[in-house]
């Protein structure tokens, strides 16, 4: 059997779990939650990065970063699959999904900066990511009208890139001034593998 390990707030390790859900593979797959800001032995030891998600094989040989751990199990489950596999909807899906990742990216730093001293604090550094999120969100909006219900890699991100900043940058409202991007959300969100792992302290 397979290990991935994750926790229940990280936004990467969340895309692994969903892709499991989707594809079917939760029998083949033991998720182990740990935490990556301890650098835990057992994680150090797949992933020196002590980042997750990490994923040992059955051969005992280890993948790490998200994209890529999601592309291996989605390949790993067969057809159908959540990666688009033929322009040009290969490639607008994989903008898609690094917009999204950028954007959590970016959402980490402003939420890691908002955890140091007050006094130590860099008030342009947390404004410069929190306008990359205004213009990411903005982006998103200006083409929701062209995103769908279907469930691929691209949309996926989508989805847990917003959950993420209503979890954890509440005060930043993403919907707001993004009606289009709200509907499609308030529709693709309902997939019970979407539900069921929506992020929780813990």
């Amino acid at each position: 059997m397979m290990t991935l390990f994750v926790s229940l707030t990280s936004p990467f390790a969340r895309k692994a779990r969903v892709v499991l859900k989707e594809r079917g593979l939760e029998e083949r797959v033991k998720q182990e939650i740990t935490n990556p800001w301890q650098s835990e032995a057992r994680l150090l030891a797949v992933n020196p990065l002590s980042q997750i998600p990490a994923l040992v094989l059955e051969d005992g040989s280890a993948l790490i970063d998200s994209p890529v751990i999601c592309a291996y199990l989605d390949e790993l489950a067969g057809p159908p699959v959540l990666h688009p596999q033929t322009a040009p909807a290969k490639w607008i899906d994989r903008r898609r999904t690094a917009l999204a990742d950028g954007m959590i990216d970016a959402a980490i730093l402003v939420v890691m900066e908002s955890r140091r001293p007050e006094d130590k604090r860099h008030a342009p550094w947390s404004e410069a990511q929190t306008a990359k999120l205004a213009r990411g969100l903005d982006a998103l909006e200006a083409e929701a009208e062209s995103l769908n219900s279907t469930l691929t890699m691209g949309t996926l991100s989508i989805v847990v890139a917003l959950d993420y900043l209503a979890f954890r940058l509440p005060g930043l409202n993403w919907r707001a001034g993004r009606p289009k991007l709200a509907a499609w959300y308030d529709v693709v969100s309902q997939r019970p593998s979407l539900i069921a792992t929506r992020p929780v302290e813990g």
